[in-house]
């Protein structure tokens, strides 16, 4: 069995750490395409802002029977994407990026629709497709950065988690509504 060493020695983590020093939390041992990963992350503000806005929607439209348990489910769900909004703004601000909220191409930007609905059960049929499409979104991003960026890795997992909770609790809501 041979001795591998798998950390720095201190000497030259220090001579590292003075380097670019107005590169903040990216260091040389950052080895993500850094433009790409502000890109995607980009998109993803894009889809969270795009969700929030259809989710407020939903909660202020929703009528019937059902309504108020229902809307305060678009509530909820629309706090906890403008949640995952902040996070993802504030990691490409750490990623020496621009995070882009400007509302011109917010929908080409973004990879789920903004689609209204027209009751009840086509707005949560919506906000489920969204959902679903943030899921796949959020795979693919974590697939590709693999180990080239944990720290956005795992907070990609973490809104992923909450995305499929998201549609767990719609697929609910329409099971209940449309059975």
């Amino acid at each position: 069995m041979t001795d591998k060493s798998f950390l720095t020695d201190i000497k030259t983590l220090r001579e590292r750490a003075r380097k670019h020093i107005e590169n903040g939390a990216l260091t040389e041992g950052y080895t993500a395409d850094r433009e790409t990963v502000v890109r995607l992350l980009n998109e993803a503000l894009a889809t969270e802002i795009v969700c929030v806005l259809r989710y407020r929607r939903h909660y202020f439209m929703a009528t019937g029977i059902n309504a108020q348990s229902v809307a305060q489910e678009f509530l909820q769900h629309a706090n906890e994407e403008q949640v995952h909004a902040d996070q993802i703004a504030q990691r490409i601000v750490q990623l020496g990026g621009e995070p882009n909220f400007s509302p011109e191409g917010l929908l080409t930007r973004s990879h789920a629709e903004y689609v209204e609905g027209s009751n009840l059960i086509d707005m949560i049929k919506e906000d489920l497709v969204a959902e679903r499409i943030a899921i796949d979104s959020y795979r693919d991003m974590i697939r590709y950065l693999g180990n080239d960026d944990p720290t956005t890795r795992r907070m990609l997992e973490d809104i992923l988690a909450m995305e499929e909770e998201h549609a767990d609790d719609l697929a609910g809501l329409l099971d209940q509504l449309d059975g």
